[in-house]
């Protein structure tokens, strides 16, 4: 039979997926001997067993029962006693930590006759009476499934009636009362609060178990990718009650080894005197810094630094810990790795290898690459006028801004829709988690930095204010006001997390830059990887910016990208739109100069690097209006130039400009010499008419049934030579009037959508004749690899025949995806892929993470085949998956020499490519494919 209880004197820490975080760190904390309370951890197992069979393991209630005489034994006092009980609280506790997302029950073993002994043990009634209150809450709730609004009202209720502002003002009678109406509250609701103190453990433990399934913990899994590989089920830890709320010599708190918003090396966290966990936690009461502990109970602060020290010593990582101060004696409740945002990761990982208390190659592995994106947030802009309308406590940074809501199932409509919003709540519960994946920012009037709002905000990493006094929120009324400042639903508020200010409307922003603490950690990665990182750019702002964040060239430039560009696009038109090859060679010449202009840019931003040019790839229709937007146009133009003509009084052209139908005319009526006074000319309209009919007809002949696999990429470059050749030749004299000018480039120009190696072939007998001729008429020779996009299937089995001809490949995942799949990404993402991944058919989106025994698989045998064939093919990824960390290290396992990636991606590929060698040898990853 297994074992499924264990105390903290003999649980191993090391077993988290056993014990659960909370109960591992309580066991290890307990062997260090530190001041925890006895008890005893339920196991995960036991969670999986009722969850599957919908009843207790047998043979679990037999150990718990066990372990309670255990605990009555090291008290002195005892479960169920009338003279000096022994109260118990009942916590969840994963294997990853979920901070608020299952349930807790405090003050367990109080019933009418245990809280009439409490009170003369303690010689507190008023104490006695406020656990009782608090277990019939939290019972109820949790364990007995009665509304949660409807114990709230009658609390607040009972305040109300003793003028109590807050609950430590409410004295024993008024607290009587209070138990009383919410035994009857319950007994309302159709159920029986058990008085059997071994029945409400059993309900209890019960309770958390359900809690792993219940929707927000579920929900949080889904948001932070928790597996039942990393964590299946949820400890429960059975501890002996310790109060915090006793009197003015006792306290509650939550506290860091160091600040968890910056990473500052000082004891960081907040306290309540006369209080329990809960209402630090829950954000119920807005509490004190820790700080001022310092003042109000010195010896006690005293020990909370030697337990810091300790804690940090012993786990070498930043702890989060609870404690409870019981009558001036401290006793510690939990301890696990603290959650932090990105800000304070790299500091502390910087800081701690410094420190010696772990290495510089622990440093890079304890940070989630993901993070960094944290860190290129966007600041308020210094110059702003804009003056902000309140503050509370910048408890996450960052700015976000948004709609107000003020439901968390607003948010997540809202959100799931595309809208920005900002959830702004009086406190937020853990129900409210749906909506803080959805929510941009989050805006609370109470808690503090340890709140549950504060906590999970900061490990998503989004801008979260707590604490904000001034602000009083009407949740039934979806309003909220700062004195005569009025603030709706829907109206657009701006959070800043690290000032903790709040501005009505959007305000301006600014860039951030490298941190010193980011840049050394990336230099550490830098040193340590063997990938190569570069960026996705078109543009040369683009260029610079990846420059910056560390790029070491550029892997994809995308020549379409710079045909979008508004000064461009009508040419680009006039060239698709052309009749006959002179038409579109005129339409070329056109775009040569500005298609050279941005290559000497680009060149410039990153001399010295590589870049690789991608030929155009999209089919030609991308770059003309769709049918149907077309279609609508020439019918308003119709009904337009048929009330011309039956109008008797034509306006003036001032007047006509404002039509709506013209204001996208105006522009081609001066492109075809014609004055504004022209506007009510029949004639122009006439032309304007057959303009947009031609077009429509060009549109419908370029329209394919499948355009992803139509004509487009290299096919395209073979029917329409001319554009190939253009780009080819603004390419290369670009490189040598920079090559003339003393400059170092190094071009590089990939063929895409390759199937065959006579396509290969003839672009690079073109490529050639172009580049022969530019040195001859620059005089001088220019350095430039020729290679190929791998994308098609075919291309993957005809990989060392390819190489015969390129020089380098580039795989381009996103479609070498579709085509693996027979996916079309748009329909696959909005239709079936989310219930795939719902029903474990896939364990990811392959549009997100590298799917390696399909597509990994054709890569493995290309790359096999191109380098038998040339031993020094360089071989790189430019799809997105190339700044996914997951695929980067599958990418390093497969030898590739770089991955390319969007240019905010940079310094997330950075750290992703320097783990990916820290975990070489580690395991056996291609084994997994294989």
């Amino acid at each position: 039979m297994s074992k499924y209880a264990y105390s903290f004197d003999e649980g191993d820490y090391k077993n988290k997926k056993l014990l659960g975080g909370k109960g591992a760190g309580l066991c290890e904390m307990t062997k260090m001997g530190m001041p925890v309370p006895p008890g005893f951890v339920i196991t995960t197992e036991a969670c999986l067993e009722y969850n599957k069979n919908n009843k207790l393991p047998e043979g679990l209630i037999e150990e718990v029962k066990q372990n309670i005489k255990k605990v009555e034994q090291k008290t002195g006092k005892k479960f169920s006693d009338e003279t000096n009980p022994l109260l118990f609280s009942v916590r969840s506790g994963a294997a990853i930590s979920m901070p608020g997302m299952m349930d807790t029950v405090l003050n367990l073993g109080l019933n009418d006759k245990t809280v009439t002994a409490l009170a003369k043990s303690s010689n507190n009634e008023r104490f006695a009476y406020d656990a009782y209150r608090r277990f019939l809450q939290l019972f109820g709730k949790i364990a007995l499934s009665v509304e949660e609004q409807k114990l709230d009202q009658a609390f607040n209720e009972a305040k109300e009636k003793h003028k109590a502002r807050q609950d430590t003002e409410l004295n024993a009678e008024a607290l009587k009362e209070i138990c009383q109406e919410f035994k009857q509250i319950i007994k309302d609701s159709g159920k029986e609060f058990p008085q059997d103190t071994y029945k409400q453990l059993e309900l209890a433990i019960i309770a958390v178990f359900k809690s792993w399934t219940g929707k927000r913990a579920v929900d949080y899994r889904k948001e932070f990718k928790i597996t039942p590989d990393i964590a299946d089920g949820t400890a429960v830890n059975v501890c002996a009650m310790v109060f915090g709320n006793t009197g003015e010599d006792s306290a509650t708190g939550v506290a860091f080894t160091r600040d968890p918003g910056t990473g500052e090396n000082v004891l960081f966290g907040e306290y309540l005197v006369n209080a329990q966990g809960e209402d630090v936690v829950a954000g119920i009461r807005t509490p004190k810094p820790i700080a001022e502990m310092k003042q109000e109970m010195p010896s006690l602060y005293a020990q909370l630094e030697e337990v810091r020290q300790r804690l940090e010593n012993h786990f070498k990582e930043v702890q989060d810990f609870e404690f409870t101060i019981e009558k001036g004696k401290l006793f510690m409740l939990q301890t696990r790795n603290g959650k932090l945002n990105a800000a304070a990761t790299i500091k502390t990982s910087k800081e701690m290898a410094e420190e010696k208390l772990i290495t510089k190659e622990q440093a890079l592995l304890r940070i989630n690459p993901e993070q960094i994106q944290q860190l290129l947030h966007r600041s308020i802009d210094p110059k702003t006028k804009k003056e902000h309308i309140t503050q509370g406590i910048g408890a996450s940074p960052g700015v976000a801004a948004g709609k107000a809501v003020f439901t968390a199932d607003e948010a997540e409509r809202k959100g799931t829709l595309g809208e920005n919003v900002i959830l702004i709540r009086e406190e937020t519960k853990p129900e409210d988690v749906h909506g803080f994946f959805k929510a941009k920012g989050i805006l609370t009037s109470r808690g503090g930095k340890t709140s549950h709002a504060a906590v999970v905000a900061r490990g998503m990493g989004k801008p979260c204010v707590v604490g904000c006094e001034s602000l009083f929120v009407s949740e039934s009324e979806k309003t909220a006001h700062i004195g005569e400042t009025h603030i709706t639903e829907g109206d657009i508020v701006t959070v800043d997390g690290s000032t903790g200010k709040i501005y009505l409307g959007e305000v301006p922003t600014i860039d951030t830059g490298f941190s010193n603490e980011l840049s050394a950690i990336l230099k550490w990665a830098d040193e340590t990887k063997r990938l190569g990182v570069r960026a996705n750019a078109d543009t040369p702002q683009d260029a610079k910016k990846a420059r910056e964040f560390g790029a070491e060239g550029i892997g994809l430039c995308r020549t379409e990208r710079m045909f979008n560009a508004a000064d461009r696009l009508p040419i680009v038109r006039e060239m698709i739109l052309a009749d006959s090859y002179k038409e579109r060679a005129k339409a070329l010449e056109k775009l040569f100069p500005i298609q050279k202009k941005d290559f000497k840019e680009i060149f410039k931003a990153m001399e010295g690097l590589p870049v690789t040019v991608r030929l155009l790839d999209p089919p030609l229709h991308e770059f003309l209006p769709s049918i149907e937007e077309l279609s609508n146009e020439i019918e308003q133009l119709r009904n337009f130039k048929h009330l011309l003509d039956v109008m008797t009084n034509v306006p003036k052209s001032v007047e006509l400009k404002e039509e709506p139908i013209l204001k996208k005319y105006v522009q081609m009526i001066k492109n075809m010499g014609g004055e504004l006074a022209e506007l009510k000319d029949h004639k122009i309209w006439d032309k304007i008419l057959e303009q947009e009919e031609l077009t429509l007809k060009k549109v419908r002949a370029l329209t394919e049934v499948n355009p992803m696999l139509g004509h487009r990429g290299v096919r395209l470059g073979i029917t329409y030579p001319e554009i190939y050749e253009m780009q080819i030749r603004a390419v290369l004299e670009a490189a040598a009037e920079l090559i003339k000018e003393g400059k170092k480039v190094h071009p590089e120009i990939m063929v895409p959508q390759v199937c065959t190696a006579q396509e290969l072939i003839w672009a690079h007998e073109k490529l050639q004749k172009i580049k022969e001729e530019t040195e001859a008429k620059y005089e001088t020779k220019i350095g430039l690899k020729f290679g190929s996009m791998i994308e098609v299937v075919r291309a993957c089995m005809r990989a060392g025949r390819f190489a015969e001809i390129a020089e380098f490949f580039s795989f381009g995942t996103n479609d070498l995806t579709q085509a693996t799949f027979s996916f079309s990404r748009e329909d696959a993402e909005n239709k079936f892929l989310p219930l795939y991944n719902t029903r474990k058919i896939l364990q990811d989106n392959p549009f997100e993470v590298l799917d390696v025994k399909g597509v990994g698989r054709l890569m493995d045998m290309a790359i096999y085949w191109g380098r038998k064939t040339r031993p020094d093919l360089k071989v790189g990824i430019c799809g997105e998956h190339g700044g996914q960390p997951k695929s980067i290290e599958f990418c390093h396992y497969l030898t590739l020499d770089y991955v390319s990636c969007s240019v905010y991606r940079v310094p997330i590929a950075r750290l992703a490519a320097a783990q990916a060698k820290l975990k070489e040898g580690k395991e056996d990853f291609l084994y997994k494919y294989r």
